[in-house]
């Protein structure tokens, strides 16, 4: 069921979501968060249908702030979705315009449920400082996705420079799987170090970025990076030990296969995340990723000065 309100106040919506929740029972219960979503409105869909997936495994209310920039009055209109247009989740969808744009947080706080954490999302351009911003100070957890900004490995180290915990990246998100992979392969003897290693993929992509900073950081050896045009995302890594090298090389966004000396080459099911599973993965956690900090903060100058 989707009901407009055009022309309305937060307090309208707050009172209409109440009415709702009267005349439908448990319809606006049991939700464990409060997760804002700020976007344009070319961003909308994707960003709510990706919500939307993940409130079955976080039921939440999903809050969307879209300022209407071609309005000059200050008009506020609203959209509440609840039942199947909505997932396991009810959707609010706020369109300020005129001087309602540069007040966001007020317009957001009718509509937050009490003692449940707040998470804030920016699906595609973000703030320079999340943790500052009038939303982000609000939230927990802050996501961003620098992959979908204009500039998204400049915007790493925008990021990198207004770190606080609590902020999160997307892009580092992605490289889960990846990061799980290559540990389990350094966890088999011969228990070498790791001498050097290379990460190659898309020349915009920010997870190969964040993937070779994690390496750098972690093992403490020089790696390289080696970008690509039209690449799927990260598509080999190779870490050299006295041994012989580790590869982990997925060229077609894949399948990957795991070559390590003396063994059998290992094939890998190793697709390239989607939206909605990032975006669950860290609804699961609401805690600050200490490790997605440290790599930020400290990685990504051993990777640019090893480059």
């Amino acid at each position: 069921m989707i009901i407009d309100m055009p022309g309305t106040t937060a307090g309208a919506v707050a009172k209409r979501l109440i009415k709702i929740r009267e005349e439908g029972g448990a319809i606006a219960l049991g939700r464990v968060l409060t997760l804002i979503i700020v976007a344009d409105e070319g961003d909308i869909t994707e960003a709510v249908d990706a919500a939307n997936d993940a409130s079955r495994e976080h039921p939440c209310r999903i809050l969307v702030v879209a300022a209407a920039h071609d309005r000059t009055t200050d008009v506020l209109d609203a959209e509440i979705r609840v039942g199947g247009d909505a997932g396991a989740s009810e959707v609010i969808i706020l369109r300020p315009s005129g001087g309602l744009i540069g007040h966001p947080d007020t317009l957001v706080m009718p509509l937050l449920l009490p003692d449940a954490p707040i998470v804030a999302w920016w699906p595609q351009n973000m703030p320079a400082s999340p943790s500052t911003d009038l939303i982000g100070a609000m939230a927990k957890i802050r996501i961003t996705d620098s992959m979908n900004c204009t500039q998204p490995i400049d915007n790493l180290q925008v990021l990198r420079a207004n770190h606080e915990p609590g902020d999160i990246d997307l892009a580092w998100t992605r490289v889960t799987v990846w990061r799980g992979l290559l540990a389990a392969a350094l966890d088999q003897p011969p228990y070498e170090p790791v001498l050097s290693a290379v990460v190659e993929g898309d020349e915009a992509h920010p997870s190969v970025d964040l993937l070779a900073a994690w390496l750098a950081r972690g093992l403490k050896c020089p790696v390289t990076i080696r970008r690509k045009s039209q690449a799927y995302a990260i598509t080999r890594v190779v870490m050299t030990r006295r041994s012989g090298d580790i590869i982990l090389d997925r060229p077609d966004g894949h399948i990957a296969t795991l070559t390590q000396p003396g063994q059998p080459d290992h094939r890998i099911a190793l697709p390239v995340r989607q939206l909605r599973e990032c975006l669950s993965e860290e609804l699961r956690r609401l805690d600050p990723d200490e490790v997605y900090g440290d790599v930020l903060v400290k990685g990504l100058v051993r990777v640019e000065a090893d480059a």
